[in-house]
């Protein structure tokens, strides 16, 4: 399911044509003041999907390309985050994204003389996960349904279902039993 290419050429085509495009949506997006449903739909032209109505998505909002992002149903996105979502981002149904969270699923290569060249690996958030404030995910992480991840966490490895993890690199701190 992740997905790994070179992007020194040819590929590059495409973000050239949709980046200015979608930059300026964001920048529209971001400076003015819309209702939930205008943000809903300006995202959508971003992303290229429609977003549910039961989605909220609390500005600002911020991705580098948009149309490797996918979001299900009754997601809440908080503001400041960041989705660098060209290996592709997709958030499950009821997920919680906290203010100021970034999910990148692209990497430079270590090489120097590469260094321009991008590795993209997926991310995938499952179903129920609450994702913390300030969290940050790094490309081909999978966050297990149900799981939280605490304020301030580096999520550098998957996240089991059923699991609440913590810290710089993120650890487990306890699974979840039924707990209300």
């Amino acid at each position: 399911m992740k997905s790994q290419m070179n992007l020194g050429t040819k590929a590059y085509e495409q973000i050239e044509k949709i980046v200015p495009i979608n930059q300026k949506l964001v920048q529209e997006l971001n400076t003015g003041v819309h209702s939930g449903d205008e943000v809903r739909q300006t995202v959508s032209q971003i992303i290229n999907e429609k977003i549910d109505p039961s989605t909220e998505i609390r500005l600002p909002f911020w991705t580098d390309f948009g149309r490797n992002l996918h979001i299900g149903k009754n997601v809440f996105i908080n503001s400041g985050s960041m989705f660098t979502d060209m290996g592709g981002i997709y958030l499950g149904d009821n997920v919680l994204i906290g203010p100021n969270v970034t999910i990148a699923s692209v990497n430079h290569r270590i090489d120097p003389e590469q260094r321009r060249h991008l590795d993209l690996k997926s991310v995938y958030i499952h179903d129920n996960a609450w994702i913390g404030s300030n969290v940050t995910v790094i490309p081909g992480v999978v966050i297990g349904e149900n799981s939280i991840v605490g304020a301030g966490a580096v999520v550098t490895k998957n996240v089991p279902a059923n699991t609440i993890v913590g810290g710089v690199p993120a650890q487990i701190i306890r699974t979840i039993k039924g707990e209300n």
